[in-house]
């Protein structure tokens, strides 16, 4: 009898990780894997699957015997697990490496990048791909509302993938969507953003060139117009041909959502998505789709039924009058955009801005100077700063009596609670768990 093909990744419990492990699962290979922290719900969603999961990296883990180990980034070097498969020779490969190897050579990718926007331009575009009967698979660092899972594989020849800029491993520093070798490739925008492994914006525009160069001519890369930054990424060379977003000769919005292609009418956008942002991000999906044969009427048709990602100006609850929402905001121009968004949805109510800046480049104090013009629009800013090494409130200084910053999240709560009443709008933004304080919030406003 023939077993499974068995991989074990360290590291399964990213976001990442996890959807590889739930579609290697899904394509018959016997999956195991261990993390540091494997808790719910990522813990809970891969036990269902029936993967196999182990608390920690020990060594003991080797009699697993599996064909080959896959190796997440937040594994390095001094990790005895690692250090014990590198010392006995036993293969390993990175995540983006086996995918691409393994269930993407023969499908036509679609890969999504850039800073913002690409869980949610992810989730659009295989949105519109499955309302177009393409059963798509897809790989999406988030849990899109219209599928329930983050990741899945079919028998489509399509396979739509959220791209990530982010480096691949330890052992390659080369960005994850390097290897996807897409056949339509959607460039969103480009900020300067990692900076715990990013010396400039230069570096990363470097890696999305490296990005073009993997596009085939007989694909398309589909690229923000509006961003300088892109403009000279195609610049060093592209050899195949461009869309742009954003502009008058290529895909373009105006006012009354209506969606042009080189100034030809298209059709009108229907939704309750909020923000510029994502009309820039529903352009994308549009251009992709079409790309692989949908035409745009189905496309608008299919973004009218869009239900938005989880945690993406998501209403977490309400009460007494007071509405909780979580977002994954945690870039400056990010923040800006998701206030104005909610900004242009309740008009003169009061909105407070409750932030944890939590990402990496964050942490660094890399964007500080550029919060409070990100937070501007915002009536109140609560900012917790328990895990900062920087000075929180002397940055958000410029705000005055709008900012208050605090360094136990408990008093930050009761400040909110204390400053709260009926009609306000508390929009809660972190890439984190950000220590449960949408429920935290819900149940001591009740």
């Amino acid at each position: 009898m023939n077993l499974p093909k068995h991989i074990h990744i360290l590291g399964i419990c990213g976001t990442f990780m996890g959807g590889i492990a739930a579609i290697a699962k899904q394509a018959g290979y016997r999956v195991t894997g261990c993390d540091a922290n494997v808790y719910p719900p990522m813990s809970s969603q891969l036990e269902s699957q029936g993967i196999e999961l182990i608390e920690g990296f020990s060594v003991k883990q080797l009699d697993l015997n599996p064909d080959v180990f896959i190796v997440g980034n937040v594994v390095s070097r001094g990790n005895l697990l690692m250090e014990e498969i590198l010392n006995r020779n036993l293969p390993y490969s990175s995540g983006p490496q086996w995918l691409a190897d393994n269930l993407l050579r023969d499908k036509w990718v679609l890969a999504v990048a850039g800073t913002h926007g690409k869980t949610t331009t992810t989730s659009m575009l295989a949105w519109i791909l499955e309302y177009a009967c393409l059963n798509p698979g897809f790989l999406i660092g988030g849990v899109p509302q219209n599928f329930g899972i983050s990741a899945r594989i079919t028998d489509s020849p399509i396979f739509v993938i959220e791209a990530d800029e982010y480096d691949t491993a330890f052992f390659d520093k080369r960005s994850k969507f390097v290897h996807y070798h897409p056949r339509t490739a959607i460039l969103n925008n480009l900020e300067f953003d990692h900076a715990d492994i990013f010396a400039d914006l230069s570096s990363i525009e470097t890696q999305f060139h490296h990005l073009v160069r993997t596009v085939p001519g007989n694909g398309l890369v589909i690229s923000n117009g509006q961003e300088d930054s892109l403009l000279r990424v195609l610049n060093r060379g592209c050899w195949t041909p461009v869309e742009k977003l954003g502009t008058a000769d290529g895909w373009n919005v105006d006012a009354q959502n209506c969606v042009t292609l080189n100034g030809v009418a298209q059709g009108k956008l229907e939704w309750e998505l909020m923000g510029n942002h994502n009309l820039m991000n529903a352009l994308a999906a549009l251009a992709a789709a079409r790309h692989a044969g949908v035409p745009v009427s189905h496309g608008l048709a299919a973004l009218s039924q869009f239900k938005n990602v989880k945690r993406r100006m998501e209403v977490r609850g309400k009460v007494k009058g007071i509405t909780i929402y979580d977002d994954f905001a945690h870039h400056p121009t990010a923040i800006d955009t998701t206030i104005a968004g909610l900004r242009r949805k309740v008009g003169k109510s009061r909105i407070f801005a409750v932030l944890e800046p939590r990402s990496n480049t964050m942490k660094m104090g890399v964007m500080k100077d550029s919060l409070p013009a990100s937070l501007q629009d915002a009536d109140l800013i609560f900012c917790y700063a328990g895990s900062l090494g920087w000075d929180a409130r002397g940055a958000l200084a410029p705000l005055g009596n709008k900012a208050v910053v605090m360094d136990d999240l408990s008093e930050l709560i009761d400040a909110i609670v204390a400053s709260s009443a009926e009609g306000d709008h508390v929009l809660v933004m972190s890439n984190g768990g950000f220590g449960g304080i949408h429920e935290k919030l819900l149940k001591a406003l009740g």
